[in-house]
């Protein structure tokens, strides 16, 4: 079997080489993933201390996390860590493989190949577990593998978990008006009295490349993100100013960020990463309320640079059902959990059994609610 090292950095791989494992993802990337660590944002004292996974030469790496909290996955399980602390079970700390704070799909072994075999997923998992028994931890939970890798991850008998997120693709819609002209009647008129009151209400939108962007632009960013963290939660968010000035300066080319101005005055952003094909909605702030704002920023203006850039997938971030009647498509999604403590898995088990079976049917009856004249067949 090949060996595998735990390494707390990923800046001790190659730079050349990191770019072919990432293949062209955003957030794999070593700028964004380094922005989190270099930052603070997942570290250690954040709760994210780094336990990567390097396949001998590089060949492979699982990124890897031991957690403290559940906090930042949006795969929840705090309810299995209520259930273990009942049982007098020591749920934390655990192993995440994830990309923190980001929910979204893409591949979570990294060989710059094309697919995972289950050979591959084996012995990742082999090694995992060695880990997790050195360091008593009490599961590994990977989170948001894509559609690609998932056979190879469910043939290690790993726990199967399905999720739903939405997300829009380009169906050949050519601009946002032939988007539209898809949509029956009823939802077309909502759509366009929702992006009309944006307008009458005086507030402008432009949305910027990251290589067109000033400092002031990410000031501006960081002040909405922060405000309305605060307002919501209290806390000031996962990450922190220096996170967004490393992505500034690391990865100008893979950031779109929509900015809204009401009387000459900055009043709302959101920030988006992209690839070749995919715009990757993440981030959004506002520093007053208006009517709509939050659909035009974060979704319409979305659909409408993926339609001129030529993306053909837009992930507006987690959760959301009222993205379904504005065109955004139900997706399942994946993550595959080990727990060591038999009698909780066998719980689990029997939960996600049961979760997998209502997941499949709410994805079937959400697209039966999609605004279009008739439903597009599934991705």
């Amino acid at each position: 079997m090949s060996t595998w090292k735990p390494s707390p950095s990923l800046a001790d791989i190659d730079a050349e080489r990191w770019a072919q494992l990432a293949a062209g993802d955003p957030t794999l990337s070593a700028a964004f993933l380094g922005a989190l660590q270099a930052s603070g944002s997942a570290s250690q004292d954040s709760g994210w201390q780094p336990a990567h996974l390097v396949r001998e030469g590089a060949s492979a790496v699982l990124p890897l996390y031991a957690k403290s909290h559940s906090y930042g996955e949006y795969v929840f399980d705090h309810g299995w860590a209520n259930a273990a602390h009942r049982a007098g079970l020591r749920y934390y700390p655990k192993l995440v493989t994830a990309v923190p704070f980001t929910p979204a799909a893409g591949r979570r072994l990294l060989t710059g190949t094309a697919a995972l075999d289950a050979t591959l997923a084996g012995e990742a998992y082999a090694a995992v577990r060695a880990l997790a028994e050195r360091g008593q931890v009490s599961s590994w939970h990977l989170l948001f593998p894509d559609d690609s890798e998932a056979p190879a991850w469910a043939s290690t008998g790993l726990l199967h978990r399905l999720g739903c997120q939405y997300h829009w693709f380009d169906r050949g819609y050519g601009d946002f008006d032939g988007f539209l002209g898809r949509f029956r009647q009823s939802r077309r008129k909502t759509v366009k009295r929702e992006r009309r009151l944006v307008a009458e209400q005086g507030v402008d939108l432009a949305t910027l490349d990251g290589t067109q962007l000033e400092p002031h632009h990410w000031q501006v960013f960081y002040q909405c993100y922060r405000d309305t963290y605060e307002k919501r939660s209290g806390h000031a968010g996962y990450l922190n100013q220096a996170f967004f000035a490393a992505m500034a300066r690391d990865m100008p080319e893979q950031v779109v960020m929509t900015l809204a101005t009401h009387e000459g005055r900055y009043v709302a952003a959101a920030l988006c990463l992209r690839s070749a094909d995919t715009l990757y909605g993440r981030y959004w702030g506002a520093l007053d309320d208006f009517a709509n704002l939050h659909f035009e920023a974060c979704y319409y203006q979305g659909i409408e640079y993926c339609l001129a850039h030529g993306l053909t997938r837009f992930d507006p971030g987690a959760q959301g059902e009222h993205k379904i009647p504005r065109g955004f498509e139900p997706v399942l999604t994946h993550s595959f959990h080990w727990l060591a403590e038999p009698r909780l898995a066998n719980a689990v088990a029997d939960f996600l059994a049961e979760e997998r079976v209502y997941m499949q049917d709410y994805a079937r009856d959400a697209r039966e609610l999609l605004p279009f004249h008739r439903a597009p067949a599934p991705e």
